[in-house]
């Protein structure tokens, strides 16, 4: 697909779900207000924001799956450790800090913690998190392993939708007869697999045209996802009272249809260099919103009027988010990269052929 613009909309989108997931946060959140939130919002206009890291996911599947189309694995995995790593070093090491001097939602990490959280792998390990937000990269880091078995064997139309088929049907027997918690469920994410075969699905109706069989692997998809949908819905309830889930399967319908739309082109008049630009700020804000901008509400929440406060505070973290791609994972990533690149063993010279010893009877093999 060389040749086609770059898209955008995507890069809105990607905003659209990092700012859901912040205001989901910072208006939903007890322990940032030290009180009931709902007591100072109470239409809890945000309730389902959570819903942003389902769209992150769905994205992810389109992106990842469009971007390692023709590449090798190694330059595919090269790729997501200089995109993930940089701002990801700073959030662990500046929340480490300002854990050291103000605990905000639990004590201070150890320095031992913060160096295991500096491989992306403690969840892997055991180790608690620096930052709780910190779990939905060990979801994207299992699917970066997962589909690198499929960039390994080379992609094609017919090979990705058997990955898909083969990754959903297995999701479908863990969840069956499987035991929760175990390590098939990890490694299958049996909650999230659906949002990634539902992206890559989308991908593939992008690259070759939409057919009956991915509009019913996002239709599986959709489906699967449903019960943890719901699930976690009911997680938001107080005790004693009732979260419905009909709305957040509702709004995970938007977002698989939103990625659908891209997919037939119904969204390409949504495009601009800021969509760009505001895409660039989502992952460091991801990162950062909870622990740098969480205690600035508790400090100030006597002192402004809270929506004012989220407001203020909400535009404060989206330029530190820029300031961080800029500062940060702009200069840094191609010394990453190249860091990396060096790393890979390098092709060793062959003997020329007239220095070769000839093989027995005077013929030299070539």
């Amino acid at each position: 697909m060389t040749g086609r613009p770059r898209l955008e909309v995507l890069d809105g989108l990607r905003f659209v779900a990092a700012f859901a997931v912040l205001a989901y946060h910072y208006t939903t959140l007890d322990r940032i207000w030290q009180r009931r939130a709902a007591q100072i919002f109470p239409d809890q206009t945000w309730t389902y924001g959570w819903l942003g890291v389902y769209l992150f996911f769905l994205i992810s599947g389109f992106v990842i799956c469009m971007s390692s189309w023709g590449r090798g694995v190694g330059s595919f995995l090269v790729s997501r450790a200089v995109r993930l790593y940089p701002a990801y070093w700073l959030s662990v090491i500046a929340i480490s800090v300002l854990l050291s001097v103000w605990p905000f939602f639990r004590q201070p990490v150890g320095w031992d913690t913060a160096l295991v959280n500096l491989t992306m792998f403690q969840d892997a390990v055991g180790v608690p998190p620096v930052a709780e937000v910190y779990w939905t990269l060990w979801a994207e880091l299992r699917f970066y392993l997962l589909f690198a078995l499929m960039v390994w064997w080379g992609l094609t139309y017919r090979r990705v939708m058997g990955f898909c088929v083969a990754w959903l049907g297995a999701v479908t027997v863990a969840k069956a007869f499987v035991p929760d918690g175990g390590i098939v469920h990890i490694v299958l994410m049996t909650d999230y697999a659906p949002l990634f075969t539902g992206g890559i699905a989308c991908y593939l109706m992008y690259r070759f045209r939409p057919n009956v069989l991915t509009w019913l692997l996002v239709a599986g998809s959709f489906v699967l996802a449903v019960p943890a949908a719901m699930y976690r819905a009911g997680l938001e309830a107080y005790p004693g009272q009732e979260v419905p889930g009909w709305p957040a399967v509702l709004l995970m319908g938007v977002c698989f249809l939103l990625i659908a739309a891209v997919a037939l082109g119904w969204l390409n008049w949504v495009r601009g260099r800021w969509l760009v630009v505001l895409g660039a700020t989502t992952y460091p804000l991801y990162l950062l919103h909870v622990d740098l901008g969480g205690p600035l509400l508790r400090a100030l929440q006597w002192t402004v009027p809270p929506t004012l406060l989220v407001v203020l505070v909400t535009l404060a973290m989206i330029l530190v988010a820029w300031l961080v791609h800029r500062l940060v994972e702009r200069p840094f990533a191609p010394l990453l990269r190249r860091a990396l690149l060096s790393l890979r063993p390098r092709a060793t010279p062959e003997t020329p052929p007239a220095a070769a010893p000839a093989p027995a009877g005077g013929v030299t093999r070539r």
